[in-house]
């Protein structure tokens, strides 16, 4: 995926869109593959049929709109649906900003929500008396993660989000706490608090990361953490042959399963289904 701040940098996804169309996988894969777009590739020719599809709602930040989003979800529904993973799947861009951002939460009440207090597993998110914002810590940290999820889900004109997967796109192109001895520990807090809303109100969460990226923005993830056992979908190959190879690499966190591996060919993003 491309983060927006980070245009001419190749992270994971950051090659994607700057070609025209011109690989064509072996035919012996062709029930595999599939691709993922996303903004890049605004007004671009996409390959069809693909036998999955993953599409971006983020437009490259956190808190922002894919503007191709409505054509590009009709392109996915063109899937052959063959493979193992879902027809057409999403994925958003994740962060914690923590004060940098646009916004921060104060209590554990998101409005969007109607107002509904999140359960917290890491006590309350509360503002200092005066303040506008919490404090950046790992109460606050969830909540922001869980208001992210469910902004994801509802105003960014998905629809029928409960229906589809969905991927945190977690690189280091986007904001993250870093420096402090907590910085990793309140980035996973971020990434706990959408994984329970993705959980408990859509078909299913997994990550996306390579193992390096997701170490430096993640550190290693606890055994009791919502993040074990995620499926795992690792960018990083340079060729289909390297896509089926890291299929057999470890997950992400503990127990994930690799289900999705990725290659980029003439500018293009395909996605090797491992299962």
């Amino acid at each position: 995926m491309k983060t927006a701040c980070t245009v001419l940098v190749v992270l994971g996804l950051a090659a994607t869109g700057m070609a025209p169309v011109s690989a064509t996988p072996p035919s012996s894969d062709k029930d595999r593959l599939g691709n993922d777009v996303s903004w890049p590739q605004c007004n671009k020719d996409l390959p069809a049929p693909q036998a999955f599809a993953i599409v971006g709602v983020t437009g490259g930040l956190a808190n922002n709109t894919n503007p191709c989003l409505e054509d590009q979800l009709i392109w996915a529904a063109g899937a052959t649906g063959r493979s193992s993973q879902p027809a057409v799947a999403l994925y958003v861009n994740t962060a914690n900003p923590g004060h940098e951002g646009s916004w921060w939460p104060a209590s554990d009440i998101y409005p969007l929500e109607g107002g509904v207090e999140v359960p917290n597993p890491y006590g309350d998110c509360r503002a200092p008396s005066g303040e506008p914002e919490g404090p950046v810590n790992l109460e606050c940290s969830y909540i922001y993660g869980y208001a992210k999820a469910y902004d994801d889900a509802y105003i960014r004109n998905v629809p029928n989000p409960e229906t589809y997967f969905w991927w945190l796109d977690v690189e280091t192109g986007n904001s993250w706490q870093t420096g402090a001895d907590n910085s990793t520990a309140l980035n996973r807090a971020t990434l706990e608090g959408m994984v329970k809303y993705f959980k408990d109100n859509t078909a299913g969460v997994g990550i996306y990361s390579t193992s390096s990226q997701w170490k430096t923005i993640a550190g290693t993830v606890p055994s009791g953490s919502p993040l074990t056992a995620l499926p795992s979908w690792l960018a990083g190959a340079k060729t289909l042959r390297g896509a089926k190879s890291n299929c057999s690499l470890p997950g992400l966190t503990p127990g994930s399963p690799v289900t999705v591996t990725q290659y980029v060919s003439a500018g293009l993003d395909y996605d090797y289904s491992c299962k």
